[in-house]
């Protein structure tokens, strides 16, 4: 048969595999459950296994590489371009072969075990913080109900709550009351939640020198760096800085033909979380530099730079291109291991 590439097409229960030759023509299809597709990995010679990088491809991925077989992942976004007429598992599995035949996709780098599990950290981290946010704008909402308004800020919400239920002078009524005191426990308990994977995040870095290394960048903190080492499989992958900031989708959308080139927003492209975690940063970084120019201290060539932008395109623009800054920053400091150092801005001229 002189099978060469095994496309599958990844689901919960049934996978469909098409095999092909050196010739790239399919030879053999296969439809199997979990349990077979796994004794298939195991039985089948060492060949190039092709997988869309979606829902437990990189434990399939992983699997199949302990079988001797080398693994693709290529990004479902690619790949469905390739299908042909109706989608269905056989067409999906064709498709697998056509996208990687034509070499041109970058492919996604192959998990570990220990950045899944970073990244499972920070997915319940994010869900439990999004529940925090609805309980609090819940019992501010069913307080502004009874007259009751309360500033914003999650501590200045649970303390004037916890004023308001230790007073009895009917200002509330009995079951509001009730419910109230279920939301402020929950949202104290999400917390201390919260603090727990904050904790196990800290122990990770402090025994992980790229995460030293990239906590010493300005806006990068403990949450950032942690997503890298957990979302990046390996940074080498991306040749080139600006290649590293478009992954991100910090670079603009393109419209272009002929002579003519139009640049738009952001592509928004790549990794959501690791995104909001850089403009979060970029917000800070800027925050930092308005300070340090209003109390009249040195400012880094970072900060000049960033009020510079500010200044001539707005707040909001200015942040994006810093977080696209931080993101170049972020890929020499680790692709080079390299300590980054804070240089002092030049001073303008009189």
């Amino acid at each position: 048969m002189d099978a060469t590439t095994i496309a599958v097409d990844l689901a919960k229960n049934v996978f469909e595999i098409a095999i092909a030759n050196d010739h790239w023509r399919v030879v053999k299809r296969h439809r199997l459950t979990r349990a077979r597709f796994d004794r298939f990995l195991r039985d089948e010679p060492a060949a190039h296994v092709v997988m869309e990088a979606c829902g437990s491809a990189h434990y399939w991925a992983r699997t199949a590489q302990r079988c001797g077989h080398r693994v693709t992942l290529l990004p479902s976004q690619y790949v469905r371009p390739y299908v042909r007429r109706h989608k269905t598992d056989r067409t999906d599995a064709e498709a697998l072969l056509e996208a990687v035949r034509s070499g041109s996709i970058p492919p996604v780098a192959v998990k570990s075990v220990a950045q899944q599990e970073v990244l499972a950290l920070h997915r319940v981290r994010q869900q439990w913080m999004t529940t925090r946010t609805a309980r609090l704008n819940a019992m501010r909402g069913l307080l502004l109900e009874h007259g009751v308004a309360i500033p914003c800020g999650a501590r200045t919400m649970l303390t004037q709550v916890g004023v308001l239920l230790g007073r009895d002078d009917g200002l509330l009524p009995a079951r509001l009351r009730e419910v109230l005191t279920l939301l402020r426990d929950e949202v104290r308990a999400l917390e201390e939640r919260t603090h727990a994977i904050d904790h196990d995040l800290a122990v990770l870095a402090a025994g992980d020198p790229v995460i030293q290394r990239l906590m010493r960048i300005p806006g990068v903190g403990l949450l950032t760096a942690t997503a890298l080492i957990g979302t990046v499989g390996h940074i080498h992958a991306f040749r080139r800085a600006r290649r590293f900031a478009s992954w991100l989708g910090l670079t603009p959308r393109e419209w272009s033909s002929g002579g003519q080139r139009h640049l738009g927003g952001i592509t928004k492209q790549g990794d959501v979380y690791l995104r909001c975690l850089l403009t979060h940063g970029a917000r800070a970084v800027l925050l930092m530099a308005h300070r340090a120019a209003h109390a009249g201290r040195a400012l880094t060539r970072l900060q000049q730079w960033a009020l510079t932008v500010q200044r001539g395109r707005g707040h909001n623009k200015a942040t994006i291109a810093v977080a696209n800054k931080l993101a170049r920053i972020i890929w020499v400091v680790w692709s080079r291991d390299v300590e980054f150092t804070a240089t002092p801005a030049v001073a303008a001229a009189a």
